[in-house]
């Protein structure tokens, strides 16, 4: 068995003059501040990638760049799922006795470290090199054609897309570390720019600078440990031309399996942490994985299911949608707000019950899937 020992994020949003390093840093160093663990107590370190300094030895770039000399070190590129995927890494190191205590970081200055036609041309190399990206399709466009095909199957409309956007706001604002705190109205998400048909500007995640950590130990260790229960990952296909079914892409089997594995069922679960890179992602994940029936996850929204204070609270610190979105660490985001949770640390954002927690991260165009769960130590 393994746990969340610690985890540190940063804020989201402009760093001037910070690159990858630093952010990675900082966000590294609160992680074991929070562990209450020295730099010399770590021995494994897994990283994930960065567009903004595509090293291809990150990790014991990073390494030496923070001062430690790991016994285990890797980099990981699984898209927007990689943040979970590092997490799931270092729990099956540690089960394999391959180190005692992992550092998985994440961090990238992808806001003022490239160009906006940089960042949209590197995301882009997500679709087929043959049929997709000669197109001249971008991420946002991907997810349009997905989202027109689940309307039309699920009688989903942009109004219910845009109440997801509005949750997000909603609980980022009481996170003084998020990317946008100012409310929106559904109205506001409607009527804002359009990117890729359905999808508007406040339909999509911004680009962010950014940085988060955490700490996986074998021992339940420190003031605040969180047990890892299980993790699983689904890859059916890469390439969204290729999916065989536009409304099921594995999020179901990935987080089943995971559920299996620790013992739980849907019921279980007191608190969701969804990828959230679009309204359409969010809405589909969550009725894939079955948190909310198919058609569903907007009405439920609007009438506070996912609130704080709801059925089942869902990232409660507003998300890829609203915290931002700086590449590995914007999903591991998830993951820091899902142990402080379960650590009663969310000061007014805390939920009622949050004891079992899946956290589910997709990467690509719903390309990749890990999910997670974890259980409070009582």
């Amino acid at each position: 068995m393994s746990h969340l020992l610690g985890s540190g994020l940063t804020r989201f949003g402009r760093h001037e003059g910070r690159g990858t390093l630093e952010l990675m840093s900082e966000a590294a160093q609160a992680a074991l501040d929070d562990a209450g663990l020295a730099r010399g107590d770590v021995d494994g370190l897994v990283c994930g990638y960065s567009t903004t300094m595509p090293h291809i030895m990150l990790s014991t770039r990073f390494a030496e760049h923070f001062g430690i000399v790991p016994r285990y070190a890797h980099a990981v590129q699984l898209g927007g799922a990689t943040g979970f995927a590092l997490v799931m890494l270092a729990h099956l190191l540690l089960e394999a006795g391959a180190a005692r205590r992992v550092l998985v970081v994440g961090g990238e200055n992808r806001m003022t470290g490239q160009s906006r036609d940089a960042s949209i041309q590197a995301l882009a190399q997500a679709g087929h090199p043959d049929y997709e990206v000669p197109l001249g399709a971008t991420i946002p466009a991907y997810y349009g054609l997905v989202a027109s095909r689940y309307m039309h199957e699920f009688g989903t409309t942009e109004a219910d897309f845009a109440e997801l956007a509005v949750l997000m706001r909603r609980n980022a604002a009481r996170h003084p570390g998020a990317q946008f705190r100012e409310p929106i109205t559904a109205a506001d998400v409607l009527a804002s720019r359009p990117i890729a048909t359905p999808l508007k500007m406040l339909d999509c995640c911004p680009i962010s600078d950014g940085g988060c950590a955490v700490i996986v130990g074998r021992d339940a260790e420190g003031p605040h440990p969180v047990r890892i229960a299980s993790a699983a990952q689904c890859h059916t296909s890469q390439h969204v031309s290729a999916a065989p079914d536009l409304a099921r892409f594995g999020a179901d089997r990935a987080s089943g399996r995971a559920l299996q594995d620790a013992g739980r069922t849907l019921s279980d679960v007191e608190h969701a942490a969804i990828y959230d890179s679009f309204t359409v992602t969010l809405t589909l994940l969550l009725e894939e994985i079955g948190l909310a029936p198919r058609g569903r996850a907007g009405s439920l929204a609007r009438d506070g299911h996912f609130d704080r204070d709801g059925a089942m609270p869902l990232n409660l610190h507003g998300g890829l949608l609203s915290y931002g979105h700086c590449g590995v660490a914007g999903a591991m985001a998830h993951l820091a707000e899902a142990h402080l949770q379960m650590t009663g640390r969310a000061g007014d954002r805390q939920a009622k019950r949050a004891g079992v927690a899946l956290l589910h991260g997709d990467g690509g165009v719903l390309s990749s899937h890990v999910s997670l769960v974890l259980e409070a130590v009582r």
